[in-house]
């Protein structure tokens, strides 16, 4: 448990704390009175208005759109729904740069439904908010679906042969057994549109801050560190009542429930109106989701000659339409490659040891908060993380400014999470009488680790790598500030390319981005294959 504290400690409470001390401190001394100075200014109070407000719109409208599809991926057997499981989880492992991008392409000024009748959503709150519902809408179907598939249908048709509508029958048996998966969906939404950063800032034009934005803007652009350190406290206390009203909703879905094996509870759809949800459902992800994606890659390929390859040949090179990239475009594929996998095999290092830890028998309350901690990055702004590396990391022995690893330690600390979610279910499955007979027989505990727990836990981890790399790849809140000129990320080189005007300068954005959503597809599909949880948790 050391290497996972020491690494939580070093690489991100450390740089977190520094820049709020930086900003409320002056000559040693703490201002703490800048607190409420900062947060009566009416400016800021409408970005957390903003922030709030569009958090909860959006949470709704994703709730509302996507419960229907979890029902379907629940009960409903149909052909190619692994695939399309897959399908509807790409958005919520692509950047959010990405995500902006393609919604810029679909709503924007010159864009798909500009195009057709004139219409413009783009620095719109709508435009947000769609592009919220599309990055989330994963979210609820995995986690409502993943745990709806699983409720023994037997309960509610016993309630209807009682004398219980069909709807009094659901309202009654189903939905209090969904609660906690409704509610632990909902506030993970919450938490992500909370904290969002890439499609506010693409979308949302000067009009639309949230916090992180605001964060950002007061770091990066006005240099105003007392600011920026307020708005990173009010962001870390809300991103902590969230994340331990979450922790209460997962246990309460843990221990409260009698489940069944979800292959007993889905079957094809029967009559009309079935058929209909089904119909429904895939035309919301025909347009909500392939519609965006399709927008984007058709733009990618759509030149001032007629359509080709020509934004892609320009990847090639550094000046193809006077920027000012020290390297080609191109080269941030191999660059985001590379720190994606040194960030994966960091996470899967602390994170493994760290679910580890937390399956010990006799592990303490500290132990165990310290997974509610190990959520925190998640919640956490980026770009205060990312900020705070360039002024803690900057003096022997951990002069890390100008060091490649800088990047993969920061992308890790997003990746971490992801690791520790998807390897302790499986850690905690894993019968304590089976190492013990190990010992038993003689085998030292590493042998028995290796004999035992790792065949139970082989697939979990290369879920778990799966999601890190994905996360890792298109992370973009902290590597804007600390990646190189000489060696940008895909998601940095994107937003660099949507900062300029200039047809080729767009097309350009459109096809990185283009290339950065098949990498993450090929992932995601690749995990469907191994993938064998089937708790409901995402």
């Amino acid at each position: 448990m050391a290497l996972p504290v020491a690494f939580f400690a070093l690489f991100f409470a450390y740089p977190v704390a520094a820049i709020v001390g930086r900003g409320l401190r002056t000559d040693g001394v703490w201002q703490f009175g800048r607190i409420g100075t900062v947060l009566s200014r009416p400016d800021i109070l409408d970005v957390l208005w903003f922030t709030t407000w569009q958090a909860l719109a959006s949470t709704v409208l994703t709730l509302v759109i996507a419960l229907p599809g979890a029902y379907v991926f629940a009960r409903f057997d149909f052909p190619g729904k692994q695939v399309l499981r897959a399908v509807v989880t790409v958005p919520f492992v692509l950047p959010t740069v990405v995500v902006g991008t393609a919604f810029l392409a679909l709503l924007g000024r010159g864009g798909f439904l500009d195009e057709l009748w004139g219409v413009r959503l783009d620095t719109t709150v709508w435009a947000i908010l769609l592009a919220h519902v599309f990055f989330n809408y994963a979210v609820v179907v995995r986690t409502v679906g993943g745990l709806w598939a699983q409720l023994d249908p037997r309960q509610e048709e016993a309630a209807r042969v009682l004398g219980a509508g069909r709807l009094a029958a659901w309202r009654r048996v189903t939905l209090p057994a969904l609660g906690p998966a409704v509610a632990a969906a909902a506030l993970m939404v919450f938490l992500f549109t909370f904290t969002s950063f890439g499609v506010v800032q693409i979308l949302g034009g000067p009009a639309y801050s949230t916090l992180e934005v605001e964060i950002y803007r007061q770091t990066a652009q006005l240099l105003d560190l007392p600011t920026a350190a307020v708005l990173t406290l009010v962001q870390f206390t809300a991103v902590g009542g969230i994340l331990a009203v979450h922790a209460w909703t997962v246990r309460r879905r843990e221990t409260a429930l009698k489940l069944v094996d979800p292959a007993q509870t889905s079957r094809p759809p029967r009559g009309a109106g079935q058929r209909a949800l089904l119909g429904g459902v895939l035309l919301t992800v025909l347009l909500l989701i392939l519609l965006p994606l399709g927008v984007l890659v058709e733009r990618s390929f759509d030149t001032s000659g007629g359509y080709g390859l020509g934004f892609y040949r320009a990847l090639q090179s550094a000046d193809a339409n006077g920027s000012t990239f020290l390297v080609p475009p191109l080269d941030a594929i191999g660059n985001s490659l590379r720190y994606a996998a040194v960030a994966t095999l960091i996470a899967l290092l602390i994170g493994g040891l760290a679910a580890a830890a937390l399956t010990l028998p006799h592990a303490g309350r500290l132990v165990r908060g310290f997974d509610a901690l190990l959520m925190l990055p998640l919640g956490v702004s980026a770009v205060t993380v990312g900020f705070g590396f360039l002024i803690t990391l900057d003096e022997p022995p951990l002069d890390l400014r100008t060091s490649w690893i800088l990047v993969p330690l920061a992308q890790a600390l997003v990746g971490v999470p992801f690791v520790v979610r998807t390897m302790l279910p499986v850690l905690r499955a894993v019968d304590d009488r089976l190492r013990e007979a190990a010992a038993v027989l003689g085998a030292s505990p590493l042998r028995a680790w290796r004999e035992v727990d790792l065949p139970l836990v082989r697939r979990a981890v290369l879920v778990a790598a799966g999601f890190a790399f994905a996360v890792s790849l298109g992370e973009f809140g902290a590597t804007v500030f600390i990646a190189r000129p000489d060696n940008p990320t895909l998601p940095v080189a994107v937003a660099r390319l949507l900062g300029r005007s200039g047809e080729l300068n767009y097309g350009q954005a459109m096809a990185l981005s283009t290339i950065l959503m098949l990498v993450c597809a090929v992932s995601l599909l690749l995990l469907e294959r191994i993938r064998t949880d089937r708790s409901g948790e995402f």
